[in-house]
């Protein structure tokens, strides 16, 4: 390899680098057997830990599944393996070379204790320097999973209740909990009620 293509072999690991970190959800690229190959800053906050321990082994065993030990070939070969998201969704983008998205619900071993978590998990393929490779975005969706949850809400003014006993508009209470804007418009009912001059022209 030359001076010239040794450059542009650094400038362009750099971008693919910088495009990565760049991502807010934990991103991991893997192998046929999702092993990581690499992964972005978001991931790293998430896993904490040391890069020796991540690279190379299976994302069941460093996201700490639950089932990753259940037999000593660890994770991808155990009874509850067939069922996993991340390794069905690999598996999909590999062989159709296509992008899919599935919810996953995970049990996760946090020091004794077990936690479940509630990610949006899309994979698509990539073709990386010859090597068939995958990308797996992990989006954490807990808070989402809390609106399928009974909301306090008045009957009155329709303001949501939250955890903390604080009654807010339901604008509010999505922007806080779920980062989502609202925009305004009429319905036709309310339309009809509030502006029945206009809305017999419309019509």
């Amino acid at each position: 390899m030359s001076r010239d293509e040794s450059d542009e072999a650094k400038r362009m690991d750099g971008f693919y680098r910088g495009i990565l970190d760049a991502i807010p959800s934990p991103v991991f690229v893997v192998e046929e057997d999702v092993r990581i190959v690499d992964y972005n800053a978001a991931a790293a906050k998430m896993l904490s830990r040391d890069r020796a321990m991540v690279i190379s082994h299976r994302a069941g065993e460093v996201l700490h599944c639950l089932h990753a030990k259940d037999v000593e070939e660890g994770c991808g070969r155990g009874p509850a393996c067939s069922g996993c998201v991340i390794r069905k969704s690999v598996n999909e983008s590999l062989s159709g070379q296509k992008q899919t998205r599935q919810k996953l619900k995970m049990e996760l071993k946090v020091g004794d204790n077990v936690a479940e978590a509630l990610f949006l998990v899309t994979t698509s393929p990539l073709n990386y320097l010859g090597r068939q490779l995958v990308v797996v975005i992990l989006e954490d969706i807990q808070e989402l999973s809390r609106l399928r949850e009974l909301l306090p809400m008045c009957a009155n003014c329709k303001k949501i209740r939250d955890d903390k006993e604080y009654w807010q508009n339901v604008e509010d209470y999505f922007e806080t909990h779920l980062d989502i804007d609202f925009t305004h418009g009429i319905c036709p009912d309310c339309a009809k009620k509030l502006y029945p001059t206009i809305w017999s022209k419309l019509t």
